[in-house]
């Protein structure tokens, strides 16, 4: 399954070049709404993926642009797996954003988990 680490993705933020991602946050609109990463897309099918029920997504996938790199955000990265398999069977070019919300708010603020995870995953 393929993964972005939230300092690779700030970076890709913050380059020149004019192929950013589509953001696609797929938490519940309250935690959309209550922090998100700047430009991000909210199509809230949290709850949906995690219960196992793909149909919401699916529904909307017309919400998602095709050509563009989908990254996808969840809380933690767990069901944005999910969504991004789903997505690729669908032939987005989907990646999960590792840690999800929790790695994104992890790597803005320095923290010490993340700087631990962000070990792991360069490791992987």
């Amino acid at each position: 399954m393929s993964g972005i680490r939230p300092d690779e993705l700030a970076d890709r933020l913050e380059s020149e070049a004019a192929d950013d991602p589509f953001l696609l946050d797929i938490r519940p609109r309250a935690s959309f709404q209550s922090n998100a990463i700047e430009n991000s897309h909210n199509v809230p099918v949290y709850d949906e993926l995690r219960g196992g029920d793909e149909s919401a997504l699916r529904s909307q996938l017309d919400e998602i642009p095709t050509g563009r790199d989908v990254i996808v955000v969840c809380k933690m990265g767990v069901v944005a797996k999910r969504a991004t398999s789903l997505l690729r069977a669908e032939d987005y070019d989907a990646t999960t954003l590792l840690g999800g919300m929790s790695g994104w708010n992890g790597y803005q603020n320095g923290s010490l988990g993340y700087k631990l995870r962000s070990v792991l995953w360069k490791i992987r």
